[in-house]
């Protein structure tokens, strides 16, 4: 079953929707990243929940917002775009908060995206975002959560 509030729940909509076992999207929290000069909205996916729902579903997605995947521990955490309507692209981020790996996914695609080391965070964007920004491998990303 597939869960989402985008358009801001109702309160009754997320009793429904906590009654049938989901959570809400919009439960996500909400963070400001910093990569140089540029600021980025994000929602947190910081839950396995969270995670595997990512940006399924989604219509659309503000030039500056964005999701932030956060893992317990460092690794090869591959994505992919099943049900994904957006084009995104997605920096792989390293424990120390550093850009270790960009790439452009299609939408709705089940190619595997991995990165070449260890990350412990990666950020999803429209797709061109950080090619429009200059935003390049081994910029900082300031605002993470540890």
């Amino acid at each position: 079953m597939r869960c989402s509030a985008s358009a801001g729940p109702r309160p009754l909509h997320v009793l429904v929707m906590l009654l049938a076992g989901c959570v809400p999207v919009t439960d996500a929290m909400q963070r400001t990243l910093h990569i140089g000069p540029h600021a980025f909205q994000v929602e947190v996916a910081d839950t396995p929940h969270q995670r595997a729902h990512g940006l399924m579903g989604r219509p659309d997605l503000a030039a500056d917002g964005g999701m932030l995947f956060v893992f317990e521990y460092p690794g090869r955490h591959c994505f992919w775009m099943r049900d994904t309507p957006l084009p995104l692209s997605i920096a792989f981020i390293d424990a120390t908060g550093r850009i270790a790996g960009l790439a452009d996914m299609l939408p709705r695609s089940e190619t595997r995206h991995c990165p070449g080391v260890d990350i412990r965070y990666a950020l999803e964007v429209r797709q061109g975002e950080f090619q429009r920004r200059g935003i390049t491998l081994h910029a900082q990303v300031d605002g993470l959560p540890k």
